[in-house]
């Protein structure tokens, strides 16, 4: 899986309580992701195996609004995910501005 923004954002999501169904205005309010960016992400991560896909069985009349498609992280897309996220965070610098928080140690390279 290519690790993007926007992909990261998903899954960070998605992680955050693996075991909630979550629906794409849902998503797309937690990471700020316009529809047209969320959606093309959820079909790669399903693709991937990592993501599970179902419509809640409702009758859309007596609900007044349409069918929900649900998505959630499968057991593989859980490990995936948060290995990936680990490895991202692990590349990102920290708050002195060092990748991993690894503060660099003897002289300036210049």
């Amino acid at each position: 899986m290519r690790m993007t923004i926007p992909v990261a954002k998903v899954l960070s999501a998605l992680v955050g309580d693996p075991e909630a169904p979550r629906y794409g205005l849902d998503l797309m309010k937690l990471t700020g992701l316009p529809s047209g960016t969320l959606y093309p992400v959820l079909h790669r991560l399903q693709a991937a195996g990592w993501l599970s896909a179902d419509w809640e069985d409702v009758d859309p009349v007596a609900a007044a609004r349409p069918a929900r498609r649900y998505y959630r992280l499968t057991a593989e897309g859980v490990r995936a995910a948060r290995q990936a996220l680990a490895e991202l965070r692990a590349l990102a610098p920290d708050r002195h501005g060092f990748p991993g928080g690894a503060e660099p140690t003897g002289a300036p390279a210049w």
